[in-house]
């Protein structure tokens, strides 16, 4: 059964990624506040995701049925593959194009439910498209879209093989000597602890002598204590340095993520806010060609006019 911690995480990658940075420094603060170390260090580890990551996990968490459809036709696409089926395999790639564009489609929608702000000019499409198409070609990306947490697009570049590991062939004289060589051992350690002598019996000089390295040993025993203590000690402070240290260190490329994503966002908008004053920059020169058409009819029909009354007058 998912966790309070789970749960959270799935609501704040089911939101708009706008709103993601502010969700996570919260549910990083009131983790610690309730003294939940842990979910406070997992927390504190999430990614902010791009948009099309975002409306990819927002299928995922929302539509995980559709997930597992797409999921199934990989699995017959690339059995189809292995079996050079070329009928089946056709078959198989209309149906895998008319997939994902229903899920892309599905996707969308989501999206602007969510967050109808988020039009369908303002969705990268296409990169929610070029996800799943990865998702289908490749199961670790599948396993990747399942968990709804995407933090970038993917695409598909292919692998190659695997690489077979590398055996020695023993043969039989090798296997023989080995065997020889292990009697050997067991021969000789059988000799040695029947050589064996039975231990003297201690002097009075020899016992004391124990004793006081009995002694010795007890009171370097309570000093390896006491240095433990002292260790340990040290090895906590140190531990929670370090632990500061890694949550600044976090922070930080957190916020450059964020950075990151952010201005390829902007980029994103930029390029079609560009268009989009192209677009608009044709359309009014077509207006102004429009208007200076008009003008010249208005001129030449008021100057008809004119003629015409001045005919009337003679």
């Amino acid at each position: 059964m998912p966790s309070a911690t789970d749960e959270l995480i799935r609501r704040m990658y089911e939101a708009p990624p706008d709103g993601f940075v502010a969700a996570r420094a919260a549910a990083v603060a009131d983790a610690r506040k309730a003294g939940d170390s842990d979910a406070a260090k997992r927390l504190a580890a999430l990614r902010k995701p791009t948009v099309a990551a975002w409306v990819v996990n927002l299928l995922a968490l929302r539509r995980p049925d559709l997930i597992d459809e797409l999921v199934e036709l990989a699995t017959a696409l690339r059995t189809a593959q292995r079996g050079l089926k070329g009928d089946e395999l056709r078959e198989l790639t209309t149906q895998r194009r008319q997939v994902v564009s229903a899920l892309v489609a599905a996707a969308r929608k989501l999206a602007v439910e969510e967050d109808p702000g988020m039009g369908g000019a303002k969705l990268p499409l296409a990169e929610v498209e070029a996800t799943l198409t990865a998702a289908l070609a490749e199961p670790e990306i599948a396993a990747q879209v399942r968990t709804g947490r995407l933090i970038r697009a993917a695409t598909y570049a292919g692998f190659g093989e695997v690489p077979r590991p590398r055996l020695r062939l023993i043969t039989a004289d090798e296997e023989a000597a080995d065997e020889e060589a292990l009697e050997e051992d067991e021969t000789q350690g059988h000799q040695e602890r029947l050589e064996e002598e039975e231990p003297a019996r201690p002097t009075a000089r020899e016992r004391a002598a124990a004793e006081r390295r009995r002694r010795e040993r007890a009171e370097r025993k309570r000093e390896l204590g006491r240095e433990l203590a002292a260790a340990q000690a040290a090895e906590k402070r140190a531990g929670m340095q370090l632990e500061r240290a890694e949550a600044a260190e976090r922070d930080a490329g957190h916020l450059v993520e964020d950075l990151d994503a952010e201005l390829a966002e902007l980029e994103r908008r930029r390029t079609e806010a560009v268009a989009d004053v192209s677009r608009r920059k044709l359309a009014r020169r077509t207006a102004e060609r429009e208007a200076a058409a008009a003008r010249r009819r208005v001129g030449d029909v008021q100057a008809a006019l004119e003629d015409l009354e001045a005919d009337g007058r003679d």
